[in-house]
């Protein structure tokens, strides 16, 4: 598995694990009926940040965007968001894209990385962030309406680097 900045040919592999994802309802809190052009623009982070995708071979297994936090006295807390491919998943790749991610945030000086809205019911997503060091600094209660679960909190997760 190679992990490398995205282009513009990755987009039709990396719309489907979005909208994969998405469709699905439990992770993200994104309108699955938000049409392509708000998908890229929501998941293709603007520089200074950076959007990467993991490959094997040809095949997109996952993705990932990473940046600032906060601008302005907030700009030295990067953050990043992870997507894998349903088929693709237990296989690392999520633990792949974080650590890139990690070490991404580290070359750019950040000083640390803060997950804003970690679905708490997300065992996968919230075990793989703290063993990666990530800490629950609070939940907000109630504020992702979950498709099987109903309303379940959403963690902020943070870690220095």
């Amino acid at each position: 598995m190679l992990i490398r900045g995205f282009d513009e040919g990755d987009w039709p592999a990396v719309r489907t694990i979005v909208e994969e994802v998405v469709r699905a309802g439990d992770t993200f809190p994104y309108d699955p009926a938000w049409p392509d052009a708000v998908l890229r623009e929501v998941w293709l982070e603007a520089a200074p940040g950076r959007t990467v995708v993991a490959v094997d071979g040809d095949r997109v297994l996952g993705t990932a965007k990473m940046g600032r936090n906060r601008p302005g006295p907030g700009r030295h807390v990067a953050t990043a968001s992870f997507m894998v491919a349903t088929d693709a998943r237990g296989r690392g790749v999520g633990r792949a894209l974080a650590t890139h991610a990690l070490a991404w945030a580290r070359e750019q000086g950040y000083a640390a990385m803060q997950f804003n809205a970690v679905v708490e019911g997300n065992e996968a997503a919230v075990g793989l962030y703290r063993r990666l060091g990530f800490a629950v600094v609070g939940t907000v209660p109630e504020a992702f309406d979950h498709p099987t679960r109903g309303r379940v909190g959403l963690h902020v997760m943070h870690r220095f680097l």
